[in-house]
């Protein structure tokens, strides 16, 4: 016969993030054989939990304690508030009758926060638009407000939203718009110190500082370019009107000169430079006995030789016109094809039930934003629909994780792309079945409500092998 009788000393106990508090468990043998005991801690605490010793050895009737040591890390895991925790108790000579004594730890809450401006400087002639990251690192929700501030005035703030609320682990951004009170026209470029406050309810505010460099309107070195190209421009017109050439006069000169060298015309052509028009003539008849015709004035020499100056260039143009035309016209070259870009790395999550892919919504512009809801899609191999499995159990695209929002381990979480954090709730595995399965809750990748069309969102649900639970991957 076995019987065991056991006592949590204390039930309760508290416990501060990053330390550590102990409770003994006490038990007795009230069996009447010889019997060994094995402990397991188990519930969301047990990894924090140690049982020393793990095996204890009870005679009939004999009493054993056992320290359980309770060190939560200070870290957004340890949820503050009451978590129950059980202790497993199997008997080796009757492994059927296990023993669970339950306690109550309660955790308390610490919060911490840290922030950091994106870029810390920032440049631009009439605004600067950094964001402002808001950490939450403690273990309970942090309510906060953000200001700015610079010494004399010399911006304004533009801050969107100015008021946050963040939850464990979680990250907000601020969207911040700084613009100068007076605009440099010309000058070198300033810089303006600036200091954006976030504030919580009981707590000092915590800055983070940050730089505005101001650019002139208009630089130095351009204001000096245009002095120079006007100086420049009223000198060369003045020499133009100091030594400007009389034009009409040399023009004038030459063609006289040019006229006085050419080479005396021929006999034969005299009447066709010097001679004045023919005037209309009365018709002669012809003479009687003559066989003759009369011969015009001025063509009585016809052992001339015929003008050549049409015939020479009209076969002289007709020639170089061939050949340039020939010449322009073998003269091209094919285009060369344009590359294409190079695709994204990673590989394409298919649904088996709708022959879609996992997209990033929204992310066709190759840019990640945080809490952004994943969906299916019509395969395009663009950089959203791309995914890295890493060997930390993360599955990324655009260089952040697929995330179960908010940590949830409910039905009906919603999964997103987030901030990469080392949070459970991105780590994922995608089993030899096809299921894509987030092992801190237990459950599957799920289209909403069966759904295969484009746009249905994903969510967390219990694995219950549907189609619409099923997942490949192709590169």
């Amino acid at each position: 016969m076995s019987g065991l009788w056991t006592s949590l000393e204390p039930a309760s106990a508290t416990v501060d993030p990053g330390g550590s508090t102990r409770v003994r468990l006490r038990l007795r043998n009230t069996g009447d054989v010889v019997d060994e005991y094995r402990f397991e801690p188990v519930g969301d605490i047990a990894p924090w939990t140690t049982v020393e010793p793990q095996t204890l050895r009870l005679y009939p009737g004999t009493t054993g304690t056992v320290e359980l040591t309770f060190a939560p890390p200070r870290t957004p895991d340890a949820t503050a508030g009451p978590n129950p925790y059980a202790v497993r108790i199997t008997p080796t000579e009757h492994p059927e009758a296990v023993t669970v004594p339950e306690g109550n730890l309660t955790i308390t809450p610490f919060t911490e926060v840290r922030a950091e401006l994106v870029p810390p400087t920032v440049k631009g002639r009439f605004r600067g638009r950094p964001r402002l990251a808001v950490d939450n690192l403690g273990n309970t929700k942090v309510t906060a407000s953000v200001s700015g501030s610079d010494n004399g005035d010399q911006l304004s703030y533009d801050l969107h939203p100015s008021n946050v609320q963040i939850e464990p682990g979680r990250a907000a951004f601020v969207k911040a718009t700084l613009k100068p009170r007076k605009i440099i026209w010309f000058g070198s470029k300033e810089q303006r110190p600036y200091t954006l406050s976030v504030q919580r309810s009981g707590a000092n505010p915590l800055p983070v500082e940050g730089t505005y460099l101001q650019r002139g309107f208009l630089p130095r070195w351009l204001a000096t370019f245009f002095g120079v190209f006007l100086a420049l421009g009223i000198t060369f017109t003045m020499l133009w009107i100091a030594y400007k050439p009389n034009v009409s006069s040399g023009a004038t000169e030459r063609v006289a000169a040019a006229g006085s060298t050419l080479a005396p015309s021929a006999e034969p052509s005299r009447p066709l430079v010097s001679a004045p028009p023919e005037q209309p003539k009365e018709p002669t008849p012809a003479p009687a006995g003559g066989g003759e015709s009369e011969k015009p004035s001025g063509g009585g020499d016809t052992g001339a030789p015929p003008p050549h100056t049409s015939g020479s260039s009209g076969g002289s143009g007709g020639s170089g016109g061939s050949g340039t035309s020939g010449g322009s016209g073998g003269g091209g070259s094919p285009a060369k094809p344009k590359p294409k870009p190079a695709e994204a790395a990673g590989q394409l999550i298919i649904g088996q039930g709708s022959n879609r892919c996992v997209d990033v919504t929204g992310g066709e512009d190759g840019v990640g934003r945080d809490g952004t809801r994943l969906q299916i899609r019509d395969c395009k191999r663009t950089p959203n629909q791309k995914w890295q499995f890493l060997g930390d159990g993360t599955v990324r695209s655009l260089g952040m994780c697929m995330d179960v929002a908010w940590g949830s381990k409910d039905d009906g979480a919603a999964i997103q792309l987030a901030r990469c954090s080392g949070n459970p709730a991105q780590t994922f595995v995608l089993s030899t079945q096809g299921d894509l399965v987030n092992p801190q809750a237990n459950k599957c990748v799920d289209a909403v409500d069966n759904g295969t069309g484009n746009g249905t969102k994903l969510q967390l649900w219990t694995c219950a092998g549907t189609p619409n639970q099923k997942w490949r991957v192709q590169d």
